[in-house]
């Protein structure tokens, strides 16, 4: 058997793995259509390659507006790889504790918000603690993770805590231990990871799922579709309204910040002044 097909052949156990999380899939979008149809959004993090799975879920094609996708360039800039910027720094800073707080202390966050993490490991300190900030305000937080990785790692976090001990769900993405997912004759270490392509399943089933409750609901999303399919003025119409819906959106996130009388007990990233 050839290398491609051994991948390929471990892609179709990731295809099992996510085509049985259906349930947590859908409880996933029931949270995000509450959080969207009340007028709030779904804050989506992930810190290195983790970033890929806030990008897939919005914006791009076949996705739609109620997503704040928060990705730091600090977490995530990996294609200088060494130098200035680049990827010892990255992965200094994703575990500095403090750095998830002043984050998000840029947002005005509501119990009517959701959030999505995502972390291969579930180990690093930044997105454990995103989650438990979301978690202490009340905010219904979904972890996605590789379950087998994530248990044979060790937490960098001081109390040993992981992303799944402040997620409200977890979903897995099926990759196995250290991700890579092929071993190559000769080769002391596998290759070939696994976890953006459970990730993304993930990302994309619930994408579906979530679309279909936002229209039986009446509020069918403005989806950023290609001119291929609707024709170049309906897809430029689509793009405006999308971006136009995700400013209004994002907005809200901001109206209160720094307000003093906004300050109180009920939102520890607030400072009184």
């Amino acid at each position: 058997m050839s290398y491609t097909q051994t991948y390929l052949d471990k892609c179709e156990e990731l295809i099992k793995t996510v085509r049985s999380q259906e349930a947590e899939i859908k409880t996933a979008a029931r949270w995000f259509a509450e959080s969207i149809l009340a007028g709030r959004m779904v804050h989506v993090f992930g810190s290195g390659h983790s970033r890929i799975m806030v990008e897939e879920m919005w914006p791009r094609y076949g996705s739609f507006p109620g997503f704040n996708p928060i990705v730091e360039l600090s977490l995530t800039f990996h294609n200088l790889v060494v130098g200035a910027n680049g990827q010892r720094q990255a992965m200094f800073l994703e575990n500095t504790p403090g750095l998830a707080a002043q984050i998000l202390r840029n947002f005005d966050l509501s119990k009517l918000d959701s959030a999505l993490i995502i972390s291969s490991s579930g180990c690093n300190i930044v997105p454990i603690e995103m989650a438990e900030i979301f978690q202490s305000q009340g905010i219904k937080t979904v972890g996605l993770l590789s379950k087998s990785h994530s248990e044979a790692s060790k937490s960098k976090k001081p109390d040993g805590k992981k992303l799944s001990d402040f997620s409200d769900l977890v979903l897995d993405s099926g990759a196995p231990v250290g991700d890579a997912m092929v071993e190559i004759d000769g080769l002391e270490t596998p290759v070939s990871p696994g976890s953006t392509i459970g990730s993304c399943m993930l990302i994309n089933s619930i994408k579906a799922e979530l679309a279909a409750l936002l229209t039986e609901a009446g509020h069918p999303p403005k989806v950023l579709t290609a001119a291929a399919i609707v024709g170049p003025e309906k897809a430029a119409a689509l793009f405006q309204a999308a971006y136009d819906e995700h400013g209004h959106r994002i907005a809200k996130m901001y109206q209160q910040n720094g307000i003093p009388s906004y300050v109180s007990d009920q939102n520890p990233l607030k400072e009184n002044p």
